[in-house]
């Protein structure tokens, strides 16, 4: 019988990840399993906790967000063995949606309980690893700004207020784009590259994308007013931006590699990361055991 440990972010979803515990010991309980939990404390913990998880038990569940889920993966593959569980518990859930596992958490317990063992193909992004979607440009900004403006106004609506703030102090990144020897140069509001279909909170911006299918997607969405912007977004929640071809463009590769004059915030599974100039996407030798 497989033993279970798994790792919360107490404050992933607002709390929600945390109120998840009486919902887990009761699905354990029913299902008999052998079980541990364990809070993170700290940004970046739950790598660790992971790591050492991975020594006396057989799978390993993320209890979080796209952010909780990234670390413990990424203990996962540091270790080179272990398997992932993912219970969504917080505000974006895109991952989960990416392997296609309920964001609903008692039928995400249940599939944990009866589910399958899939591998997937891990992502490499200059040196960090992601397991959905690393972007850059609009949607980079924009969580950039979420935060800062949150910093200020404790509201639901910092996000919305991001978007209309960036859409007028968005300026298009000039960028080289090289997808496996085929070079390009062009002005774009974002380049998205992954491995599943789905991120910023739903949005179905690579719809052809598989987990498992040993190439990275890439979107890539340029000579668009701003003005425009704001009505092809909402598109996206659906895959249906990839119609628009005058302004969206879908490529799939091995390697593909971003280069700029100007730093560019790199976005990488709901992350935002400090600004670069050189930017290198692969995918690694090494593959992700995921109960799906």
């Amino acid at each position: 019988m497989s033993k279970i440990s798994f790792i919360i972010n107490p404050v992933a979803g607002g709390g929600k990840a945390k109120g998840l515990i009486p919902l887990i010991e009761s699905k354990m309980e029913k299902y008999e399993k052998e079980y541990s939990i364990k809070l993170t404390t700290k940004p970046e913990e739950a790598i660790k906790i992971a790591e050492n998880c991975v020594e006396d038990y057989d799978i390993i569940v993320a209890v979080g967000g796209d952010g909780t889920i990234n670390e413990v993966a990424r203990g996962l593959v540091n270790k080179g063995k272990g398997i992932l569980g993912i219970i969504p518990g917080g505000t974006g859930n895109d991952m989960a949606k990416s392997l296609g596992i309920s964001i609903d958490p008692e039928r995400a317990l249940e599939h944990l309980c009866n589910g399958k063992n899939s591998t997937i193909d891990v992502g490499q992004v200059n040196d960090f690893i992601f397991f959905n979607i690393a972007s850059i440009g609009f949607d980079a900004e924009v969580v950039m700004n979420t935060i800062n403006i949150k910093k200020a106004i404790r509201s639901r609506f910092a996000y919305g207020i991001s978007v209309i703030y960036s859409l007028f102090s968005f300026k298009k990144k000039r960028i080289q784009i090289n997808i496996d020897g085929k070079f390009a140069e062009e002005d774009v509001i974002l380049v998205a590259v992954g491995n599943g279909k789905y991120y910023g909170g739903g949005m179905e911006i690579l719809p052809d994308a598989k987990v498992n299918d040993e190439y990275l997607d890439v979107c890539i969405i340029s000579g668009i007013r701003k003005t425009k912007l704001l009505f092809l977004f909402p598109s996206i929640f659906k895959g249906n931006h990839i119609k628009y071809t005058k302004y969206v463009k879908i490529y799939r590769g091995k390697n593909i590699r971003i280069t700029s004059k100007e730093g560019l915030y790199l976005n990488i599974d709901g992350e935002i990361n400090p600004k670069v100039k050189d930017i290198e996407f692969n995918l690694k030798d090494k593959r992700l055991n995921v109960i799906t």
